[in-house]
């Protein structure tokens, strides 16, 4: 390896082993040249290589002086070598780069409830990139640099290496997290990183990417709770845009806009809530909060419209509304944590936007 390739942990080690060798050579030199004792031949040792200049233990012989000299020149020689390393480490930015890292594994440690994305492909930077406009925390996992590049550009936290890795999801607090992403560009890393995802954090909400067409039942059977074919979903936007263009950018609008004043948003009914037990009818949310109740969620498949239905503890309720509305309803659903985004929001683009295609929420075929 070149010397100028080498990194300061691995000159620091080439150092440490040269001035070992170098206090060795020298005590033995002056135990066998001049006959000191171990402890006048290392004392002589270290004062000649640091050459701070204290007087010799005993008057040495000549051929203790041209030894003495030779190790006086090898002593500057490493001096010199360890404050051109120190040097070249601060000048080049590696310094700079290992506090940034030390910074962003301090943070890491700290984050709870956040986001995994594993890999920052196409795909994978426009999740990342989502997240961020929703200013949820968030770390973006991948060993390619023009991904981490792309990461560095738009100021994403990251961390450097393979996501099908045990110990880089542990890195990024998989024990910790709320959801991690897979788009990774096979369909096998992507099955790998949700079956060891799966197997980290039994409770993490696990949304991957299917590349191929049969790889969708395959990432689901592996623990993954939502599959998302990127050409199955752009299929369906071109033909929506086609057929029904303007609910479509209604949906954007709503999802999207940071000034539309409506909002869509899912909120979750609590056990103790009054809510339950009720019908939607029965309830009469409308006349209580303001907000229209669009559907209900169940589970992963069951999603119903009626106003017949009744409520349960644990269902998701679709609903539109303003950032009033959907806070008097979260506050009756016992949503605390809806409750709590809600008080500290300051406007829309925090908020956890419901999916534009319901099939790909709910449905798993």
């Amino acid at each position: 390896m070149n010397p100028e390739q080498l990194s300061l942990r691995q000159r620091l080690k080439i150092l440490a082993l040269v001035v070992v060798t170098l206090v060795g050579l020298g005590a033995l030199g002056y135990r066998v040249l001049e006959h000191y004792t171990w402890t006048e031949a290392l004392y002589m040792t270290l004062i000649t290589l640091s050459t701070v200049g204290f007087g010799e233990v005993r008057p040495l012989s000549p051929a203790g002086r041209w030894f003495t000299m030779g190790l006086i020149v090898l002593g500057v020689g490493t001096g010199a070598y360890a404050f051109g390393a120190l040097t070249e480490y601060i000048v080049s930015g590696e310094l700079q780069g290992t506090l940034v890292r030390r910074r962003r594994m301090a943070t890491l440690k700290k984050m709870r409830n956040h986001y995994i994305v594993c890999g920052c492909g196409r795909v994978g930077l426009q999740v990342a990139l989502e997240l961020q406009r929703l200013r949820l925390p968030l770390v973006v996992v991948d060993a390619d640099e023009e991904a981490l590049e792309r990461c560095r550009q738009h100021d994403l936290l990251y961390l450097e290496g393979e996501p099908t890795e045990d110990e880089i999801l542990h890195a990024a607090g998989i024990e910790r997290a709320r959801g991690l992403v897979a788009v990774l560009d096979s369909d096998a890393d992507n099955l790998f990183v949700v079956l060891t995802a799966r197997e980290l954090n039994p409770d993490l909400t696990i949304v991957a990417q299917a590349v191929s067409d049969g790889a969708a039942q395959k990432l689901y059977r592996a623990g993954a709770d939502r599959v998302v074919s990127p050409y199955t979903m752009a299929g369906h936007r071109m033909a929506g845009l086609l057929v029904r263009p303007y609910v479509i950018a209604f949906l954007d609008a709503t999802l999207r806009s940071p000034d539309l004043e409506l909002w869509l948003e899912e909120i979750r009914v609590a056990e103790d809530s009054e809510l339950v037990g009720k019908t939607l009818a029965e309830a009469d949310i409308r006349a209580r909060s303001g907000a229209n109740v669009l559907a209900i969620a169940r589970g992963d498949r069951q999603m119903d419209w009626s106003p017949q239905v009744r409520i349960q503890a644990g269902d998701v309720l679709i609903v539109l509304g303003r950032r009033e509305q959907i806070l008097a309803l979260a506050r009756l659903a016992g949503d605390e944590r809806l409750v709590r985004l809600l008080d500290q929001s300051r406007g829309p683009r925090w908020a956890r936007r419901f999916p534009l295609d319901a099939r790909d929420l709910f449905g798993r075929g």
